[in-house]
């Protein structure tokens, strides 16, 4: 199936700091919504799908033009979408909620998160609707095609989708069903998003590893051996696996920025102890409040973020005796308020989520 899509970017991406819906007729930093070309177009070409991408200059809305909102169009054969991203962890939102089923197939996913001949994006998010008593259902296909069971960062954006869907203004929270359950996001006062997590699932059969648990039914500062290097690794699940190292058996403090991640990443990832795969978390630590991670994530590779390897390495770092219950994690993107509560044993993640343009997709 051939793909068209026209794309054309602002250079000042926007920047949200309440859930107050935007009006992209009369945004100027979103006038590329509202364009027209004057300079060459530029084609380029890939088996079974076509980006065609064109110069533009920007016509301003009038500002009698209608709140009609550019997601409410229905012309046949368009995907119509909005790129969020948390902290640096971009996704492609879409407005699924008149249908259980997906949009778009895992292949066409992957090929609009191709970030050269594609949108570019970490993932495809589709907001859908709510089973079981939920408000809305989210699911995701990776920037390979693979559907993982949930993404912190993507959750944010998600609810930050449905506020301006919805044109949801202030304090808001809802329930998401998820493949890791039911997730509760709350927009603050102040923009951001925090979300109840639920609880870290640590029995190793659950996460799922087959390393064999050393705590309890868990998998504590357990040694892994990745092509001959012996890494000490905490297994936690928050609903899709993580594998946390603080370092290896013999070495010191881990320092990540001298990790060559895209070398190290994969051979975690497809380790034969993780039969889902897993997402794989490198922390340094800088004090007991606060940690620095870079994270390889599963069927998406190193990206700038993720939310919830953030929860996990919290998780991992209590039970090994790093950190305490509430830390600062700072990400290549940007940091994130974590706290694993004692109370109720649940994760709770605080962060942004922005918008950066709106577009078009052709389907053919």
């Amino acid at each position: 199936m051939a793909i068209t899509t026209t794309r054309s970017l602002s250079v000042t991406p926007v920047t949200r700091r309440s859930a107050t819906p935007i009006n992209p007729l009369r945004s100027s930093s979103l006038s590329y919504l509202l364009t027209r070309p004057f300079g060459s177009n530029l084609t380029l070409k890939v088996p079974s799908f076509r980006v065609s991408a064109s110069s533009m200059s920007s016509i301003h809305a009038p500002e009698s033009a209608s709140r009609t909102s550019f997601l409410d169009r229905r012309e046949s054969g368009f995907l119509h979408f909005v790129k969020y991203h948390g902290l640096g962890n971009d996704f492609i939102l879409v407005d699924n909620r008149n249908s259980t089923e997906p949009r778009i197939s895992p292949e066409q996913a992957a090929k609009l998160c191709d970030r050269n001949f594609g949108i570019g994006a970490d993932g495809v998010i589709f907001a859908m609707p709510g089973v079981n008593g939920t408000d809305y259902t989210m699911r995701i296909f990776n920037s390979d095609g693979s559907e993982p069971e949930m993404c912190g960062n993507g959750v944010r954006c998600f609810a930050r989708f449905i506020a301006e869907l919805e044109n949801l203004n202030g304090k808001q929270s809802f329930t998401v069903h998820t493949g890791a359950g039911l997730i509760v996001p709350e927009i603050q006062d102040d923009g951001k998003v925090k979300v109840d997590m639920g609880e870290p699932i640590l029995k190793a059969s659950d996460v799922p590893t087959s390393l064999s648990a050393n705590k309890d039914q868990s998998v504590v500062k357990s040694e892994l051996d990745v092509d001959g290097v012996k890494w000490n690794v905490t297994c936690v699940s928050m609903g899709n696996p993580h594998c946390v190292t603080f370092g290896t058996k013999e070495g010191q403090n881990l320092k990540v920025d001298k990790l060559n991640l895209s070398e190290i990443g994969p051979k975690f990832e497809h380790h034969s102890v993780f039969p889902a795969r897993t997402n794989t978390e490198f922390v340094e630590i800088i004090s007991p409040s606060q940690l620095k991670m870079r994270v390889w994530e599963r069927g998406a590779g190193a990206t700038l973020a993720c939310g919830t390897g953030a929860c996990a390495i919290v998780v991992a770092a209590v039970l090994e005796g790093h950190a305490e219950r509430r830390c600062t994690v700072d990400l290549p993107g940007g940091p994130l308020d974590i706290e694993w509560k004692e109370e109720d044993n649940h994760v709770y993640m605080t962060g942004p989520a922005e918008v950066v343009f709106y577009g078009s997709v052709l389907l053919n």
